[in-house]
């Protein structure tokens, strides 16, 4: 087979913008179109999911207009659509901006498809490059970062994306130049979609390795700081690459790329924090070898040089369906699976299915005879991207570790923060903004909620790891959607036998937890520690939580001094801001009352609060403003009673 408009680097510079456009559009929609969990999750995912189905309105154009100009405006529209974000503001500007890039993006893809019967190189090699290139970033994306070298990096990456574009295709030296397609490749570009997904989720995510790595550092499910956490990604890069680039075997020994992707879905179903590495390494070996399967090239050059003008034509509109279809497959698994965190279903089937549905079609698919040319050596190219990923690790910043040297202090500053995934009112990824607050109060130990460690609907970052390396403190984890999604302690002291402890839904979609830590201040001198957020049930407050949250922190405490803080959900006066009085506890923010914290650019509730035990003295609670979230931070310095 052949590339009619497009080289192998071309295609895989084009899934990059995408991949960066998709980084910005998912998350655009809880935070910007979502409108602070104001607007229905179903209205959500009908706006997220009908700009796929629009697309599939792209291979009737394609073949009305031409792939090439629909192609070559798509890829205009596509680059600029991504340099513009860099320089987007935030809200709905950004919104639409990345909705328009996304639209170009699909349209792109099924240009593409229409003259591009071997896309399995492109393709496999822009997944693993992107995986490569957020490792490297520290699961940043250059669109959030704004310097010079962001948009430098930004232009050179677009500008390569469009003289591709604009240069036709490369052939082989038996191939005639003007040679249509041929009629394989619809398999192939019916997975883009599903193995974009099940990459970004499992196989080639950088931030769900270092979560993994913290999961195995701590050895008790509870997650801790780990070092080198992004070393699993280069194995996972070489895995992929080397699966997808080579031939496959014959016979049964097929079926081992299909039987390692269904093993790591099923992994990552299982929602363990142990079993996220072996669901890495798994998924992203299966799904190279997947990719593989459908690269068909059996058919001879002279065969598909002299296939007829409609039944090529035939061929090219079946590619262009087959590319919409997969990507409304993607939007579908990602839409079907981040939602049931809002609306409550179980989700663990949804990756599984995505795996079925890529082994199956890459199991069927008919046996390579031989193998043309690449444009460029496989191998060599999969050496070059394991390379890049290999700086990952050594890049890496490192948590210093926590210190009591100075002895036991005669006081603790403790902020409280829902953070929001890291994103702030205006719908960007404002890592600064939440650090800067934060800093400000010059903390002692520091409790997050809504903490995401590398969920593909919000960009696939690290939030936690990212804000610990900017505070300078080392993080304890507690899972509570999942082994990625839950709440934090980062202390400049070191940390003590970590527990968690799930709570009952009792009818609230979303999981959660409690987790305490005991906090060693030197001499003898410890202070337990509770980070939770409560999950009221609808219409109800979380009193079936708040009491089990309050029972825990003071049998863990067992008579120590105890601080028991986190979004809360429930205002002073309500039944289950009692609980915490009943247990013994004092309202720390009492002397500031009332101090609203939500929403954060106009606060009317009183939903996050920081609980001490009678012991701790608190002194200036104050709730410092910032849009760095959709909540206010709550601060307060505790006296530690006399020693």
């Amino acid at each position: 087979m052949r590339y009619r408009q497009l080289t192998t680097g071309t295609l895989a510079l084009g899934v990059l913008l995408l991949i960066d456009v998709l980084r910005v559009w998912l998350p655009g929609i809880i935070t910007i179109f979502g409108q602070a969990a104001s607007t229905p999750a179903e209205l959500m995912g009908a706006f997220a999911l009908g700009w796929f189905v629009l697309a599939m309105g792209a291979p009737a154009v394609v073949r009305r207009v031409g792939a090439r100009p629909v192609t070559v405006v798509a890829a205009v529209a596509l680059a600029v659509a991504r340099l513009t974000l860099t320089a987007a503001p935030g809200g709905r500007t950004q919104l639409w901006l990345a909705t328009a890039g996304l639209l170009a993006g699909l349209v792109w893809l099924v240009g593409v498809a229409a003259d591009t019967d071997r896309p399995v190189p492109g393709l496999a090699l822009g997944f693993a490059v992107n995986a490569a290139v957020h490792a490297v970033l520290d699961t940043v994306d250059l669109v959030w970062r704004g310097d010079w070298v962001a948009w430098l990096l930004s232009a050179a990456v677009a500008a390569l994306f469009l003289a591709g574009t604009a240069q036709p295709g490369q052939r082989g030296a038996d191939v005639p130049a003007d040679a249509p397609a041929g009629p394989g490749g619809g398999r192939a570009w019916l997975l883009a979609g599903p193995a974009l997904l099940l990459a970004g989720m499992v196989a080639l995510s950088p931030a769900l390795a270092r979560t993994g790595m913290s999961y195995l550092v701590a050895g008790d499910g509870v997650a801790r700081s780990p070092l080198f956490g992004l070393a699993p990604v280069p194995v996972a890069v070489a895995g992929f690459l080397g699966a997808a680039l080579t031939r496959p075997p014959r016979g049964w020994f097929r079926a081992y790329g299909p039987v390692a992707l269904l093993g790591g879905a099923v992994l990552f179903a299982l929602d363990r924090g142990d079993l996220l590495l072996p669901a890495i390494l798994l998924a992203a070996v299966g799904l190279g070898a997947c990719l593989a399967l459908t690269d068909d090239t059996s058919q001879p050059a002279s065969d598909t040089a002299s296939a007829g003008t409609a039944s090529t034509g035939a061929s090219a509109s079946r590619r262009g369906y087959a590319v919409a279809a997969g990507m409304l497959v993607f939007a579908l698994g990602a839409v079907g699976y981040y939602s049931a965190y809002d609306l409550g279903y179980p989700n663990a089937a949804v990756p599984v299915v995505v795996a079925v549905l890529i082994a199956a079609v890459a199991f069927t698919a008919r046996p390579v005879v031989h193998r043309l040319p690449l444009p460029f050596p496989p191998l060599r190219a999969a050496a070059a991207v394991t390379a890049l990923a290999l700086l990952a690790p050594v890049l890496a910043d490192e948590v210093p570790v926590a210190s009591n040297r100075e002895g036991p202090p005669q006081r603790l500053t403790v902020v409280a923060y829902n953070i929001r995934m890291g994103f702030g009112l205006d719908g960007r990824f404002d890592l600064s903004g939440l650090a800067e607050v934060v800093n400000r109060q010059r903390p002692d130990v520091v409790l997050l909620s809504e903490v995401d460690r590398a969920w593909l609907l919000n960009g696939g970052h690290d939030t936690l790891d990212l804000l610990s390396d900017r505070l300078g403190m080392p993080y304890v984890f507690g899972p509570a959607a999942d082994p990625a999604w839950g709440d934090a302690v980062l202390s400049r002291w070191p940390v003590r036998d970590p527990r968690t402890l799930p709570l009952a839904a009792v009818g609230a979609p979303t999981g959660a937890q409690a987790l305490a830590v005991t906090l060693d201040l030197g001499d003898g001198v410890r202070t337990a520690v509770v980070s939770t957020h409560l999950q009221p049930p609808p219409g109800k407050g979380p009193v079936v939580q708040a009491r089990a949250v309050a029972d825990f922190a003071t049998r863990y405490a067992a008579g120590r001094p105890l601080v028991v803080a986190g979004d809360l959900n429930t205002e002073p006066g309500d039944e289950a801001f009692a609980e915490f009085s009943n247990a013994g506890l004092v309202d720390a923010l009492a002397a500031a009352r009332p101090l609203a914290t939500s929403p954060a650019d106009d606060p009317r509730q009183q939903i996050d609060h920081i609980f001490v035990s009678p012991g701790l003295t608190p002194s200036d609670p104050v709730a410092p403003r910032s849009t760095a979230s959709d909540h206010l931070p709550v601060a307060v310095t505790l006296t530690l009673p006399p020693r």
